[in-house]
């Protein structure tokens, strides 16, 4: 019989530490306008763990891509990848939601027009953003 792997919390930090030394071309765009509580005063943390269902010999995680503590808030970006994904994405957002997180997914191709995307009351209102 083996042995559970022990929770290494260190571990899903070097992970989520590469993802943000490689970020994707559509993370850059929107850190630009978070970074440094530009948006409303928030501060958004990225590639930020995230914990849920486990005990102290394991944990489920998942890393997001965007993250503020104060609005319980994760931003997600998009990218080709996540139409293979679709319902990978609906289980994690349904995981969020039961952690009382909101979750914002927004495609890559909308960040070509940033200014468009920080300006709809319809997607960031839901935050209390705008």
């Amino acid at each position: 019989m083996s042995r559970a792997k022990k929770f290494d919390f260190n571990q899903i930090k070097n992970y989520a530490r590469e993802f943000r030394i490689n970020p994707t071309d559509s993370e850059k765009l929107l850190w630009k306008e978070l970074r440094g509580r530009k948006l409303s005063g928030y501060k958004f943390l990225r590639q930020h763990p995230i914990l849920y269902k486990g005990n102290l010999k394991r944990y489920n995680y998942f890393i997001a891509d965007f993250y503020c503590y104060e609005m319980k808030a994760v931003i997600e970006i998009d990218g080709p990848v996540h139409e293979e994904t679709a319902e990978y994405d609906a289980y994690r957002d349904e995981e969020m939601k039961d952690l009382g997180l909101h979750i914002l997914r927004i495609k890559n191709e909308e960040l070509n027009n940033i200014e468009k995307v920080l300006s709809q009351n319809r997607k960031l209102s839901k935050f209390n953003i705008i």
